[in-house]
């Protein structure tokens, strides 16, 4: 089942399964030691699935005045080339387009998931930089009129 939860609503478990399934992918297999948990969380829309009492798939939406962010994109390395992927992508940009309707949406990709998020319209707007020693670039969906 697929959640679409605010901070103040999830419950201490949920958060805990959260926190610990992004800190395995990003902190521990990234072996990339930064405070994974942030203020940004406060604001933000957590989308995830849960299987078998474990965070399967996750990722965050997060407002700013003119452009939403999706960040933390994961999914758990017991659940990887399922297609889950694709779905939690599909469904953040769903979730978006419903809520934020028209709005340019903007991620922080890893460089080698450019055709990935380019298949669900991302464009490219920046070079390849380091981030965290990890090669990203920045990708946005435009914004667009609403009819």
């Amino acid at each position: 089942m697929w959640n679409y939860v605010a901070f103040e609503e999830l419950s201490a478990l949920e958060l805990q399964r959260i926190y610990k399934v992004r800190v395995a992918v990003f902190v521990v297999e990234q072996n990339c030691p930064y405070p994974e948990v942030d203020d940004i969380d406060l604001i933000s829309t957590h989308i995830f699935r849960e299987e078998n009492n474990e965070v399967s798939a996750y990722m965050r939406v997060i407002p700013k005045e003119d452009i939403i962010h999706i960040g933390r994109v994961l999914v758990a390395r017991n659940h990887r080339k399922s297609g889950l992927g694709r779905e939690l992508v599909a469904r953040g940009l769903e979730y978006i387009e419903t809520i934020y309707p028209g709005m340019a949406i903007y991620a922080q990709a890893q460089a080698h998931l450019e055709n990935f998020y380019g298949s669900f319209g991302f464009e490219t707007v920046s070079e390849v930089y380091l981030e965290d020693n990890i090669p990203h670039i920045d990708m946005v969906i435009p914004a667009r009129e609403i009819e």
